[in-house]
């Protein structure tokens, strides 16, 4: 008998688990309204605490931040996990199939139609209006060439992208909860204040990197959102997350762009493997920067970037200071 390839045991494990599951939530979809048509705004509710379901990490930080004391705040990727490729548990099942809202990134970021998340909805029969896509407003950038391509999720490390994102949160809460409307709006309003200074230190301090060092080059082409707004010219080792992640030919690449376009320095991220890029920085003589860079998810509690505003905050310090190193 073959043995079994890794990708088939996945896709084994996967399908007991979401069998298991139904069974376990068979009792829970009766409580829930009844699934409708998206694009409705979310059924209302008068609960003076709103329970919230978010995909991942930043979203967990930013929905905290607005619901404040009307809202808790239940994450299902943990930092640390990939959130492209999470695999739900029991448990989240239960918590999505008693949220009265579930936050999501979109932009294919939690696997599209296809995805875990997308799965887990359907499981638990969960109402679609009560399931909130964060950047349905932004413009989706692509990554890949044409035989492979695909959305590039990580609009949310662009701080104006955070912001249409943080103004879908409190929209919908408000939606959802009129009854706190005042509280959710202020709450919006002090974090809005913050993130428009942010978002001007960006402006202001991407725009005065000399032209000869705006070259940023990371592992991975999850900057792109951010490069395309200021204007840098990106290299990366890999565009696509696969198993090829640093291979002979992605680094050959990267090292003769470098050799054409002479980067000041080389970033890292926090969440990937730093041994493509050391080989990259030895065999192209560029050093890389002390400190990792951030990308899709924000650091532990306690740690630098702890919260989706002082990760925009580090990022911008790492940056800038890079990409300064020949000054």
């Amino acid at each position: 008998m073959e043995t079994c390839k890794m990708s088939d045991m996945k896709n084994l494990v996967g399908s007991v688990l979401v069998l298991t599951i139904s069974l376990i939530l068979a009792g829970c979809s009766s409580q829930d309204d009844v699934t409708l048509e998206s694009g409705k705004p979310p059924t209302e509710t008068d609960a003076d605490v709103v329970k919230i379901v978010t995909s991942f990490s930043m979203i967990e930080d930013m929905a905290a931040d607005i619901g404040g004391e009307h809202a808790e705040v239940i994450n299902l990727a943990p930092i640390g996990t990939d959130p492209h490729e999470y695999e739900p548990k029991p448990d989240d099942m239960k918590n999505i199939a008693r949220s009265d809202l579930v936050f999501y990134n979109g932009l294919n970021l939690e696997g599209g139609d296809k995805g875990w998340l997308s799965k887990v909805l359907n499981t638990t029969d969960y109402p679609v209006r009560n399931a909130v896509e964060l950047t349905r407003d932004v413009e989706p950038l692509y990554i890949g060439d044409k035989d492979n391509k695909e959305v590039n999720p990580h609009a949310f490390i662009d701080p104006h992208v955070g912001e249409k994102m943080i103004r879908t949160i409190t929209d919908t809460l408000v939606e959802k909860n009129p009854k706190n409307k005042e509280y959710f709006r202020k709450n919006e309003e002090e974090y809005l204040k913050e993130l428009h200074q942010i978002e001007k230190d960006y402006d202001e301090q991407m725009s005065s990197i000399p032209g000869e060092d705006r070259v940023f080059v990371t592992s991975e082409q999850a900057f792109q959102y951010l490069t395309t707004r200021y204007h840098l010219k990106e290299g990366y080792i890999w565009a696509i997350d696969t198993e090829e992640n640093g291979s002979p030919e992605q680094i050959k690449n990267l090292v003769q762009f470098i050799g054409e376009n002479e980067p000041p320095v080389l970033f890292v991220e926090s969440n990937v493997d730093t041994r493509p890029m050391e080989t990259v920085s030895r065999e192209s003589n560029v050093p890389i920067y002390e400190k990792p860079l951030y990308s899709d998810e924000i650091g532990k509690k306690g740690e630098e970037g702890d919260t989706y505003l002082s990760y925009l905050k580090y990022n911008l310090e790492v940056i800038t200071d890079g990409l300064s190193t020949n000054e």
